[in-house]
């Protein structure tokens, strides 16, 4: 039976961080405080929480700070964290002096990063995907550190092929790919120099207000056409990828661990499309045909390694309908999954 829709951003966020078994026990593994570096974004908030609730399972009494760094654009965002027991640090991460101010600690989630707005600005896309990793990496430099990457270091496999696996040559396609795919080196180098590494190639984790399914479901519901050119996806709910992250933390090492974080399906976007539209009530609209070849991450070694995910993708797809249909609040940030060109 699947579980009732979050009625509301703020249970929602609590579904989103709410920590599971396997994050607990990671955190177990790993002593010491924790921080999260650029924990402003759409995961971020989330993610602190979940690291603060694991590691008051983990812990007991024991003393252990959660520390989340970002500019804090929000004020909102970062008054909920600390509610939640998360302590806060505002900083630019391309400042080195307010880099190397940071608060110690041997436990580290990087999830600072910039994708969309990199043809307009590709010279910030760069400064932040390899400059802000290497500051925060020279900072951090004998901590455990599990850094947020992207499946987009992949080129694009044949649908049918069970996608890119961690061992296959990266191939990034457009300066974002790129930029991506040199934080890996940078924190690769800084592994080789004393750090413990974890990198998490992610594709499309799933919140209600975001993501593959709500950007298919705003179409339909608004009676736009579905582009079906990259015609599958992986996808993950954000909560299964944010304990993911904290799962990784006692597996850094100086050959950093790569790990595929998404959904096991590569599911058909002409499919998931029907499915939300008869959930909406909504006959979908399709535009093109599907490509031979996709973005899609084989997640094998994830399912050998982590915490099977809790959200299944009927799930998913129940919520999105019901939180798009009740015009429930969304960040209005589409994924531009159907980008076939990495122009994003």
């Amino acid at each position: 039976m699947t579980a009732p829709c979050p009625r509301d951003e703020a249970e929602l966020d609590a579904r989103l961080a709410e920590p599971g078994d396997a994050a607990v026990a990671a955190l177990s593994r790993c002593p010491g405080d924790l921080v999260v570096l650029g924990a402003g974004g759409k995961m971020g908030p989330t993610l602190a929480r979940m690291a603060r609730a694991a590691a008051q399972h983990a812990d007991g009494a024991r003393p252990r700070r959660v520390i989340a760094v970002s500019r804090f654009s929000s004020p909102r965002a970062e008054r909920a964290l600390r509610d939640a027991g998360v302590h806060t640090v505002r900083c630019d991460l391309l400042d080195r002096a307010a880099v190397a101010a940071l608060p110690d600690a041997p436990n580290v989630i990087f999830m600072a990063g910039q994708k969309f707005g990199t043809r307009d600005a590709p010279s910030r896309t760069w400064m932040m995907n390899i400059v802000v990793p290497a500051v925060c990496a020279e900072r951090y430099a004998d901590a455990r550190i599990v850094a947020f990457s992207t499946g987009n270091v992949y080129p694009l496999t044949p649908a049918a092929g069970g996608g890119s696996r961690e061992s296959d040559a990266p191939a990034p396609v457009g300066e974002y790919a790129w930029s991506c795919l040199g934080r890996e080196r940078v924190l690769e180098h800084a592994a080789a120099g004393g750090a413990r590494v974890a990198l998490m190639r992610l594709n499309y984790a799933i919140d209600l207000r975001y993501g593959v399914l709500t950007d298919l479901a705003r179409r339909i519901w608004r009676g736009e056409p579905v582009a079906l050119a990259m015609g599958r996806v992986n996808v993950i709910w954000q909560g299964d990828a944010n304990r993911a992250a904290l799962e990784l933390l006692p597996l850094a090492a100086a050959t950093p661990f790569v790990l595929n974080v998404t959904g096991h399906d590569a599911l058909s976007v002409r499919t998931l499309a029907e499915q939300l539209g008869a959930r909406l009530g909504r006959q979908p609209r399709f535009a093109g045909a599907e490509a031979p070849d996709a973005l899609l991450s084989n997640t094998d070694r994830m399912a050998a390694t982590l915490a099977s995910p809790a959200v299944s993708v009927d799930t998913m797809l129940d919520w999105v309908a019901e939180w798009v249909r009740e015009e429930r609040p969304l960040l209005d940030k589409p994924t531009h999954f159907d980008v076939r060109d990495g122009t994003f």
